[in-house]
């Protein structure tokens, strides 16, 4: 059957099994519109692909947008395809939503997940996250709050995002002292151009414990696909000047003169090598890669199936370093 490949990953210790490669809901609604995002989402399970990851706060960023909306088109496509058992459903909670809506309380988790469940039309999250870090509420509150909605079935397990490794630690401390839920994910920034983040303290942490990891930026909002190469080229994408600012430098052309090269020789694209790189790192579940068009997922999927040489892993290794 071809939607049980790729082999799946253990997501931790959730029991929750998914593939090496990860669909980033945060364009649904925004840069992909519905019927772009219904494509490539059919596209992405027809491709044996299954974890799905949104958060309640996307895309309040964009002039005119409150949050919601990837959830609120994530949800019709769930309702429309009848695609809800075959994917693996993650969303977050936490990010200022406006109105007091923030943090991760007990009171306000449990109206977040509400307004979550009611936008994704589902009765279940397969891997509720905390977005960011809280720390004005106890770690307590919050982890014994996740642990009420996976008894009442609202949640199968949870994860974090954007927490430090002594924050995580804690956390992880907590559940094992009070017996609460653990957060079997962590949600960390990390690719070939931004490596310390996750390398330094957080990478040894997640693979003691166990702790199953689904990088965001896997493409360094799309600098690793190697079509961003001169100022002209920044006007392609409302992220482009973040990504001057943070990839034209020297480490940046010495990466991706490295992907050029092993992706020549390998006969792969630039993209698939930033993603199969990161696939072979310690603690690395799936990487999140968001795609606007069935054309641009088409080009990520092979990534799944790459098999990356010692000679290629190296040559990135030291090219990002």
């Amino acid at each position: 059957m071809q939607d049980q490949y790729p082999p799946r990953r253990p997501l931790g210790r959730s029991g929750l099994q998914i593939a090496p490669l990860a669909l980033g809901g945060n364009v649904f609604g925004w840069t992909a519109d519905e019927a772009q995002s219904f494509a490539v989402l059919d596209a992405f399970v027809d491709a044996g692909l299954n974890l799905v990851d949104t958060a309640d706060v996307y895309s309040r960023w964009a002039p005119g947008h409150t949050g919601g909306e990837s959830e609120t088109v994530i949800g019709k496509w769930l309702k429309a395809s009848g695609k809800r058992e075959r994917i693996v459903l993650a969303t977050k909670v936490g990010k200022d939503m406006g109105d007091g809506r923030i943090g991760l309380s007990r009171r306000y988790i449990r109206e977040a997940v509400e307004a979550s469940l009611r936008r994704l039309q589902t009765d279940h999250i397969d891997l509720y996250q905390s977005h960011d870090d809280d720390s004005g509420t106890p770690l307590e509150e919050t982890l014994a709050a996740f642990g009420e909605l996976i008894a009442e079935g609202k949640v199968r397990a949870i994860g974090a995002s954007n927490y430090s490794a002594p924050r995580l630690a804690e956390a992880l401390a907590v559940s094992e002292r009070l017996g609460l839920p653990r957060y079997e994910s962590l949600q960390p920034l990390y690719n070939l151009c931004d490596r310390a983040p996750y390398e330094a303290e957080l990478q040894a942490l997640c693979v003691a414990q166990q702790v199953g990891v689904i990088n965001f930026y896997g493409l360094a909002r799309g600098f690793l696909t190697g079509k961003y190469r001169s100022e002209a080229d920044l006007g392609k994408s409302p992220r482009g000047a973040g990504i001057k600012a943070a990839y034209f430098n020297e480490r940046g052309w010495r990466i991706l003169a490295a992907l050029d090269a092993q992706a020549e020789r390998l006969r792969a694209t630039p993209a698939q090598l930033a993603l199969a790189w990161q696939m072979r790192q310690p603690g690395i579940c799936a990487p999140i890669a968001s795609a606007t068009s069935v054309r641009q997922l088409a080009e990520l999927v092979p990534a799944v199936h790459l098999v990356l040489d010692d000679g290629a892993l190296q040559a990135l290794t030291a090219a990002s370093a």
